[in-house]
């Protein structure tokens, strides 16, 4: 009994950490979970781009870290392998965003930062799906969250006005101009 209640403990901690940290997201930089809350309508390609930086960052750090016998340097291997996983869970605040506008309430407008525990709290409870959720559920949050915080990071392009012309080569009728006053001259006693 003992075994099973520490095992409920330990998972019930992770899955808070997961909200936790979308919420501290949140309420640290809501225009950049705005943005990767908006790169989720293209959920491939977030997930791809997740991948190519998530990826080989983990993989350097990692053997970096295994590799060299020096502490300063196993540490320095360490940092670069958790700065995906930290831009992914970063990241992924935006998809639990995404689902806590799905599920609407009356104060988002004067909380909106429980949008985000509403979305957060089914996310991480899809993550107990057995196989599913440990398997593919959590790195696929965690990739599709890298490739959230990268492609978000470039702002959204603005219409840019465009450039007063002196010369005008189009065949459009000149602007009409109206044509001068001409004042009668002045009376001479």
């Amino acid at each position: 009994m003992a075994d099973v209640l520490s095992i409920f403990l330990v998972v019930i901690g992770l899955l808070l950490m997961f909200v936790v940290f979308w919420l501290a997201a949140m309420a640290l930089a809501p225009a950049a979970i705005g943005r990767a809350e908006e790169r989720y309508s293209r959920p491939i390609r977030t997930t791809l781009v997740g991948a190519l930086v998530f990826v080989p960052l983990l993989t350097i750090g990692i053997l970096i870290s295994s590799k060299f016998p020096n502490p300063a340097v196993k540490l320095f291997g360490a940092a670069i392998a958790l700065i995906p996983l930290l831009l992914g869970l970063f990241g992924s605040a935006g998809l639990a965003l995404r689902i806590g506008r799905g599920l609407p309430s009356a104060a988002d407008d004067a909380q909106p930062w429980r949008r985000v525990l509403r979305g957060g709290s089914v996310l991480a409870l899809t993550f107990l799906l057995p196989f599913f959720g440990q398997f593919f559920l959590i790195p696929w949050v965690l990739l599709s969250g890298t490739g959230a915080v990268v492609l978000g990071r470039r702002k959204p392009e603005q219409p840019k006005p465009e450039p007063a012309h002196t010369h005008t080569h189009s065949f459009a009728a000149p602007p009409a101009v109206s044509p001068p006053v001409i004042e009668p001259p002045l009376a001479v006693k």
